[in-house]
């Protein structure tokens, strides 16, 4: 229903109710009628099902068989540790599902528990959730709308519907029927929302929607039904798990039969299978990613990102657009005085927010104000012609009263003019405040024994009621209005300012309805002053290295379109030529058209929650990862629907914080681009922990295979494998989940979001390497085998050689391109210590007497260690050589096919 397109006594009518409102017995038939107002209970998610779906996960699956497998095989220390990783995982996801229903929680918070309302005629207060459509309801200065209401009569009312609509500014309300259709709620100007807060004025209105049916309750419905997005990182593992499984299953049944039709037995070969899945199997994959993911939160924290939901950090690693709110994101949510014209000259103001830090520039130069008095006295008016106060808190200046009015104060601070000197000089006798029917503002001052009015407002009523310039010159209006023009041109919010003497018996200034005889004629033309909520100075900056980092930075803000571009060009995010899709044109737009118009529209103005929504569906269709900033209430469903949602610290709200993956405690577009830094790396990290683990898996299994077909005994026992497994894999893949950041992390373009963890690079390095290390350890193997050592000391090579080759293995894995020589063997000293320690358990294996009994192992000579050495060494030159083809490859891609 477009409730805001009727006129009262059409609104009266379709909900049966009166201007003295609805009776009691009236009352409990809404009630039973529309139930209560507030927000639908979220169905509570039983705890049971959570935790049962933390083990759906194909990775799971393979880790619960080899975990069963394991025990079957008496290898209980290995079954211990899968199942441990199994548990770990399970109760992290279980309380990060759990989490996810404090998003409707939130948005109940802000629902207001009274009500002031008439009924039966009589003024009284009542619980918000009695509240039914057609009660009559009372509004005052600093109250929070209880329900949706279509406004009926106003004094003065503005409401800050920033957190529902993401309006910078309070909005003036009206009480007139508007004709426009596909009005969105931030220009129904006749509309109260719930959850809106009361900033000036008194009103009255008539409820029209409750609970469900308001717009903060249909953002909470849109929340609750988007779910959980799945990260791109839980994806790429799903997908990689299964193709593992398969691949695993294939060849360990192509094992078992080859080793049957050759005359193993089938109890051996069973054995020997079973061993090489457990071996093959990267078991320690998901508590690596685990690690991974949690340094990379310690990183982000220590640059103000705070990560609410794991697999957020590396979703902003693989982030190809990021959807930014406007207001108090990419601004600081302050208005501020940019352009002063004082009617002779133009001055540009320096700083921005409410702190009074900057210079008034003339010409680039900065100006005196004692030389200065016609824009003394624009500045002047500015600050006493005021209802607000600037002060100062934890080291925060923050405006009492009007955004607008706090930015007068402060162009006059930055230009040494001291508050409360001037009010001592000018004593504040008489006020007419601001009404949108009368278009400005006036006080009476008295100033060495004369009176003067001082008055602001719209520039084209401001210069009605002008007589002359300063120095008596004539008033050029067409001049002023041209000027005017060229500030709103800029996106800027234009007030004119004026003044004249008045008798010196006046007292009061005294008006009639709206006509205010003693200030609306014979008034003096001061000047103008421009104002914008200005683009944070550190998000210039971070759009800039976004842009670098080859990502796309969107503004979908709730203000209007010429401002939404002018801040968007101050930003380097649109020029003057781009398109801006504003919210009208949302409304008459299909998902198809809407679809083609997100690869290249980058502003979207006077956009409604379900455009934001909307507009994230349709990025996320191109197949970008999308992550989405806001602070308020608005942002949450885009928030939600993103891959990572990322919420405001100090200016955000609950709801967007609970909707959100991630807060950044210092509301600083800025650390957003330092998380996308370290979720690269953390991404870039477990690819390497990928790479370290899956040639020794493969190569255990072709290496079974190549003694089989070679007609030998295979090289290693069950429990020799499963060595292997721990040993080499144990240490050295959770240590490099600790790699530091390679140069040039952050310059490189994002991959694509098709790629998987293992790119085609890392796919044939891996193939390369799985089969140097098979062939590595079956030519040790057999070398021993003919120089006619015992099958046990052959084996002992062999796994040996495996081991060597695997911490070689690591080395290789710190880099995809950069060479191993290049990189300081310090720089992770987790690794480089986890080797050490993985090299003296081989050590204890072969000559410790009890361990050489589990394992089956026998000490081995100087001349055998030698040629291990030598052997497991082959891989680090040729990986060096495939690292260096690949390098000059891209250095010289057109020379080199």
């Amino acid at each position: 229903m477009n409730w805001y397109q009727l006129s009262v006594k059409e609104i009266f009518h379709k909900l049966n109710t009166s201007d003295s409102g609805l009776t009691e017995e009236e009352v409990k038939q809404r009630l039973t009628q529309y139930g209560p107002n507030k927000l639908a209970e979220e169905e509570k998610i039983s705890k049971i099902k959570i935790l049962l779906h933390q083990f759906t996960s194909p990775l799971i699956y393979i880790l619960l068989i080899a975990g069963v497998v394991t025990v079957f095989l008496r290898e209980y220390i290995d079954s211990g540790v899968i199942f441990a990783v199994v548990i770990l995982n399970a109760v992290i996801g279980f309380f990060q599902e759990y989490k996810a229903e404090e998003s409707v929680r939130a948005l109940k918070r802000m629902v207001v528990p009274k009500a002031r309302v008439l009924r039966n005629g009589k003024e009284r207060e009542i619980n918000s959730e009695e509240l039914v459509p057609g009660d009559i309801v009372l509004l005052a200065s600093g109250t929070r709308v209880p329900a949706d209401l279509r406004i009926i009569h106003a004094i003065e009312l503005r409401t800050d519907e920033s957190l529902l609509t993401g309006e910078s500014l309070p909005v003036e309300k009206t009480y007139h029927a508007l004709k426009e259709e596909n009005l969105i709620p931030g220009d129904q100007k006749n509309m109260a929302f719930m959850g809106a807060v009361v900033v000036n004025g008194r009103a009255k209105g008539v409820v029209v929607e409750t609970g469900g049916k308001t717009v903060l309750g249909s953002i909470a419905r849109e929340v609750k039904e988007i779910g959980t997005v799945k990260a791109p990182l839980q994806e790429k593992i799903h997908g990689f798990a299964k193709a593992i499984g398969f691949i695993v299953l294939g060849a360990s049944v192509a094992l078992f039969f080859v080793g049957i039709l050759i005359g193993e037995s089938a109890k051996d070969m069973f054995m020997t299978a079973v061993a090489a899945a457990v071996a093959t199997i990267p078991e320690g994959l998901p508590i690596v990613v685990t690690i991974a993911m949690a340094v990379g939160v310690a990183r982000m924290a220590r640059q103000n990102a705070i990560i609410r939901k794991l697999p957020a950090v590396e979703t902003l690693g693989s982030t190809t657009v990021i959807g930014s709110d406007k207001t108090g994101t990419l601004t600081k949510n302050e208005m501020t005085v940019k352009l002063i014209y004082d009617g002779k000259h133009t001055y540009e103001v320096g700083g921005s927010g409410y702190e009074p830090e900057g210079e008034i520039l003339h010409e680039g130069l900065p100006i005196n104000l004692k030389e200065r008095k016609h824009l003394a006295h624009v500045l002047r008016i500015g600050l006493l012609c005021n209802e607000s106060n600037i002060y100062e808190e934890e080291g925060q200046y923050k405006v009492d009263g009007d955004p607008t009015e706090g930015a007068l104060i402060v162009s006059a601070m930055k230009a040494g003019l001291h508050t409360e000197e001037e009010k001592e000089k000018y004593q504040q006798i008489a006020i007419i405040p601001f009404e949108s029917d009368r278009g400005y503002m006036a006080t009476l001052h008295k100033h060495r024994g004369k009176k003067v009015i001082f008055v602001k407002g719209a520039p084209e009523k401001i210069l009605d009621m002008c007589a002359k310039a300063i120095e008596n010159e004539e008033v050029d209006k067409k001049e002023i209005l041209h000027i005017a023009s060229e500030f709103a041109k800029e996106g800027l919010r234009v007030l004119a300012f004026a003044y004249k003497e008045a008798p010196d018996e006046l007292e009061d200034l005294t008006c009639k309805e709206v006509e205010c005889r003693d200030v609306e004629s014979g008034l003096v033309f001061s000047g103008l002053q421009g104002m914008i909520d200005p683009p944070r100075p550190e998000a210039i900056q971070a759009i800039d290295d976004c842009k670098r980092a080859g990502i796309r930075v969107v503004m979908i803000t709730g203000d209007h379109a010429v401002t939404a571009r002018t801040i968007a060009r101050m930003l380097g995010i649109a020029d003057n030529n781009s398109e801006v899709l504003t919210g009208k044109k949302l409304e008459e737009m299909d998902d198809e058209k809407l679809f083609e118009k997100v690869t290249h529209v980058s502003v979207f103005a006077r956009v409604s929650p379900q455009h934001k929504l909307r507009i994230v569906q349709q990025v996320k269709k191109h197949g970008d990862i999308v992550a989405v900033t806001g602070d308020g209430v608005n942002d949450a469903p885009a928030l939600k629907a993103a891959h990572i949602g990322v919420a405001m610290g100090k200016s955000g709200t609950d709801v967007a914080k609970e909707a959100s993956d991630m807060v950044l405690t210092d509301d600083n577009f800025a650390s957003i681009f330092n998380a996308v830094k370290e979720g690269r790396i953390v991404f870039d990290n477990i690819r390497k922990v990928t790479f370290f683990l899956i040639p020794t898996g493969i190569a255990a299994i072709l290496s079974i295979l190549g003694t089989i077909i070679l007609g030998v005994p295979i090289p290693y026992v069950p429990a020799q494998l499963l060595w292997i497994n721990l040993v080499t894999n144990g240490l050295q893949d959770v240590a490099l989940a600790f790699e530091p950041g390679e140069k040039g992390t952050i310059e490189r373009p994002p991959r694509d979001p098709k790629e998987g963890i293992m790119n085609r690079l890392l796919i044939e390095r891996t193939i390369l390497v799985g089969l140097l290390i098979s062939a590595g350890v079956v030519y040790n193997f057999m070398t021993a085998l003919n120089e006619g050592v015992s099958l046990e000391k052959a084996r002992t090579v062999a796994v040996t050689t495996m081991v060597f080759f695997q911490f070689f293995q690591a080395w290789n894995s710190r880099s995809e391109l950069q060479s191993v020589f290049k990189i300081s063997p310090m720089s992770n000293p987790f690794l480089f210590y986890s080797m050490i320690a993985a090299f003296l358990a081989q050590l204890s294996v072969i000559y410790v007497p009890a361990l050489q009994w589990v394992f089956r192992t026998e000490p081995i000579t100087t001349d055998e260690w030698l040629q291990i050495l030598i052997v497991s060494a082959t891989v680090i030159l040729v990986v060096e050589i495939d690292k260096w083809m690949r390098r000059r490859k891209l250095m010289y891609p057109k020379t080199i096919t």
